[in-house]
């Protein structure tokens, strides 16, 4: 490679390294925690439910006690289950009879329970869980400013990824062996950079791309709309079959009777190891009244494998039908792929831990990258107050990104002993405390203890998540193991893992002198 092209490889892969740094962390390391979303939100409840993406619901018994309180006629009703919780998603329609009152024409979402079918609104159901995930795409920022930024950070680490193989691409194989941790402060931390980025080059390139294509999407097909579509983005959501078939209402009341139950075990046993995952009632009570069940199959017998049946209630009759196993197309694929491979919901528990210990590793190698840069940037030759400037900049950094994982580990902690602690509590105990914890690393002007200090806090945060988790809910590890609730035992035990390896890692640290 000639000066020229690794001068510019090298300046691409700083500049944009340097400029996404924090948020990139941010995103990963509350992505890292997104792989057990559904752990955490069961945990923080004290609830365990069957590891199963199939809904568990009567449906006819649900139905007949929202129509006491919402008046379901002529609604579009879907049901849905975005997670491994005891409660189900559901959307209603405003209905479409245009004689009734203006409160039945209001759209309205919410939680129910599968058992007691009481309703939670999305501020009532709001949970660690799903705050962390949010967080991993910055929706805590209004939309779509978040969405955003997220999608374009995940764009530029992209292009930090390809800059940075192509600097390594000659050694790529031998500097991937070499660590000198007893040499230099930046041959320390370029031998870790490479080594660590090396080992988890496909998954950092996997969620670059699909976190790109996930938060900007609509950036990217808008041309396709305006130049393929003629502006009509229905018929573009249409053809990528993300509209339903639409039936139009007919205002007439349902002669027939019906029984969902019946319809979505019907649609079930047409293929074995298929799983229920939506249900689509529209027109509910009208004369055109049609049901749309959807599932999938489980991953390890097909990894894409998408099914759908259409009922119309009138008559009985199954009026549409596509079968998981022969008629997936290309859409199909790639929209299941890029969500299955983001989300690792598809190898159980082992891809999820896999999963998080790339995602820490990931957060270790932007940590590192940022270290290089200040370093090769505190050379004597350069005037005191440039270095002091760059010293500055870490400082903030480093503050900001070491201090979630304390944050995180005391926000675990309030959520189990205020439970149910409010969206905008759990808002101010994560935002605050973090806002805080930075500021106080910024004053203290001492990268050593900042990285020592979080360390043993989110070590001693840690050891007290279980503890806590024992004497509020009653559900000590090993209790919740013999009662066999998974999701409850498997966060306590997480967590006993995870500070020990950082307790041991805090007390092994040694500073090293810059030359």
């Amino acid at each position: 490679m000639n000066n020229r092209h690794y001068n510019i490889y090298f300046h691409t892969h700083t500049v944009s390294g340097i400029v996404i740094s924090v948020v990139l962390f941010v995103i990963f390391f509350a992505g890292s925690f997104s792989f057990f979303r559904d752990e955490i939100i069961n945990w923080e409840r004290s609830e365990s439910t069957a590891i199963t993406r199939e809904i568990q619901l009567d449906y006819d018994k649900a139905l007949k006690n929202l129509d006491k309180e919402y008046v379901l006629h002529g609604r579009n009703i879907t049901i849905s289950k975005p997670s491994l919780e005891n409660r189900v998603a559901v959307y209603m329609e405003g209905t479409k009879d245009t004689l009734a009152p203006a409160k039945q024409k209001e759209g309205t979402f919410f939680y129910l329970d599968n058992k007691n079918f009481k309703s939670f609104t999305y501020e009532e159901s709001y949970s660690l869980g799903e705050f962390l995930y949010r967080l991993h795409f910055l929706a805590q920022i209004p939309y779509p400013v978040g969405y955003y930024l997220s999608g374009f950070v995940a764009l530029f680490f992209l292009f930090a990824i390809v800059t940075g193989v192509l600097l390594h691409w000659n050694k790529i194989i031998s500097n991937f062996y070499i660590f000198r941790p007893k040499e230099k402060l930046k041959t320390l931390w370029t031998d870790a950079h490479t080594a660590l980025g090396m080992i988890g080059l496909p998954f950092q390139f996997v969620y670059a791309v699909t976190g790109a294509f996930f938060m900007i999407k609509l950036l990217i097909v808008a041309p396709a709309v305006m130049a393929l579509y003629k502006g009509d983005q229905d018929k573009l959501y249409k053809e990528l079959e993300y509209n339903d078939p639409d039936y139009k209402f007919e205002n007439k009341k349902l002669a027939a009777t019906f029984d969902v139950n019946q319809l979505v075990s019907k649609a079930k046993s047409n293929w074995s190891d298929f799983e229920i995952t939506r249900v689509f009632i529209q027109n509910y009570g009208d004369a055109n009244m049609h049901v749309l069940v959807e599932g999938e199959l489980l991953s390890e017998k097909k990894f894409t494998g998408i099914g759908k049946v259409v009922y119309r209630i009138s008559d009985g009759k199954e009026i549409a039908r596509k079968n998981p196993v022969t008629q997936n197309g290309y859409i199909d694929v790639v929209k299941n792929v890029l969500y299955r491979i983001h989300f690792g919901d598809y190898g159980g528990y082992a891809l999820k831990i896999v999963s998080f210990i790339l995602g820490i590793i990931t957060c270790f190698v932007i940590i590192s990258g940022v270290m290089i840069w200040l370093v090769a940037r505190q050379k004597n030759n350069l005037p005191e107050k440039k270095r002091r400037f760059n010293a500055a900049v870490v400082r903030i950094y480093l503050a900001i990104c070491l201090s979630m994982y304390p944050i995180t580990a005391l926000a675990f902690i309030g959520t189990k002993i205020f439970y149910p602690l409010s969206q905008s509590n759990l808002f101010s105990l994560y935002f605050g405390g973090w806002l805080l914890l930075t500021i106080f690393f910024i004053i203290k002007k001492n990268d050593a203890f900042t990285n020592k200090f979080c360390l043993i806090s989110g070590s001693i945060l840690g050891f007290l998540i279980p503890v806590t988790n024992g004497i509020v809910s009653g559900d000590w590890f090993w209790t919740s193991f013999m009662e066999n609730k998974i999701q409850i035992f498997f966060i306590d035990v997480f967590w006993i893992v995870l500070e020990s390896i950082t307790l041991y890692t805090a007390y092994h640290l040694k500073p090293k002198k810059t030359n």
